[in-house]
């Protein structure tokens, strides 16, 4: 997965450290091509998912000028939707980035997920404290304040939400369950879709339909080509699934096998802009 690092729940900073030395290969303005409209989502009716094998382009590590031919966006809570472009909005949703742990821990210590000793329970990967989601009563303490990031995703223009680290159960300690995590993404799905937003699941191939019987609308995943997982999502989302590989085996792999029904793009593994020297994008 990849995760971006704030500064408080009130500010944005640079994403996370990831180490890649790939090389910038553009993708030609001639290459787009025909997509379908943006569709209303079959669970709701109300709110209009990302239209299917659009152009899209991950910019969670910072926002700047898609290009030519994108038609659909990630970008961080914080960022300014791209203008005329579908815009999704991502939010750690499970997990704590590193610099917002004093506020947390300020105002919802409760919240963090600890174990028998007492001790915070990290995901070691990133340095990421987990949010504790073990009762109905936490869930929603915590859904109060992601809920609020949603509302803000709305006021601000994104047309949909990537709640990420949905599969933090799994690094636990199993102290959540993967019921613990679709009881909490289903008050995400029905408060985004209060607010007109369609809303995605980030990765965690194996849930099968319990994320679609969750509420979520499509599906927003990292290396299914790497992983020979995209077939996963299309059982359960049909095309309506956003892929983002990181190598060029993969991105490769991934196009030859759903290039010509899914969105697929390669991103570098720090999801930067043009210009810093290790920004690659390409898509099929």
């Amino acid at each position: 997965m990849f995760v971006l690092a704030l500064s408080t729940p009130l500010a944005v900073a640079p994403a996370a450290t990831r180490t890649d030395t790939s090389i910038v290969s553009a993708r030609s303005a001639g290459s787009a091509r025909a997509t379908e409209p943006a569709r209303t989502s079959a669970l709701t009716g109300a709110v209009a998912v990302p239209p299917a094998n659009a152009e899209f382009d991950y910019q969670i590590g910072g926002a700047y000028q898609p290009p030519v031919g994108v038609q659909v966006v990630s970008r961080d809570r914080r960022a300014v939707p791209a203008a005329g472009l579908y815009t999704i909005c991502y939010v750690n949703a499970f997990q704590v980035q590193p610099d917002e742990l004093g506020w947390w821990q300020s105002h919802h210590e409760d919240l963090l997920l600890k174990n028998t000793n007492g001790e915070c329970v990290i995901d070691q990967d990133w340095g990421e404290n987990l949010l504790d989601l073990s009762t109905g009563a936490k869930r929603a303490d915590v859904a109060a304040v992601v809920n609020g990031w949603i509302d803000g995703c709305a006021a601000s223009g994104f047309r949909a939400v990537e709640p990420d680290n949905l599969d933090s159960y799994d690094r636990s300690q199993g102290l959540l369950t993967r019921a613990d995590a679709m009881a909490f993404v289903s008050l995400l799905a029905t408060h985004a879709h209060a607010a007109g937003l369609a809303i995605g699941q980030k990765n965690t191939a194996q849930l099968g339909t319990a994320g679609r019987d969750a509420g979520l609308d499509f599906a927003i995943v990292e290396e299914c080509g790497q992983y020979g997982e995209c077939g996963d999502y299309t059982s359960v989302y049909g095309n309506n699934v956003i892929d983002i590989e990181y190598t060029g085996q993969a991105f490769k792999k991934a196009c030859g096998s759903h290039g010509a029904t899914l969105s697929i793009v390669r991103r570098d593994r720090d999801v930067t802009v043009p210009g810093s020297g290790s920004y690659v994008y390409e898509s099929c």
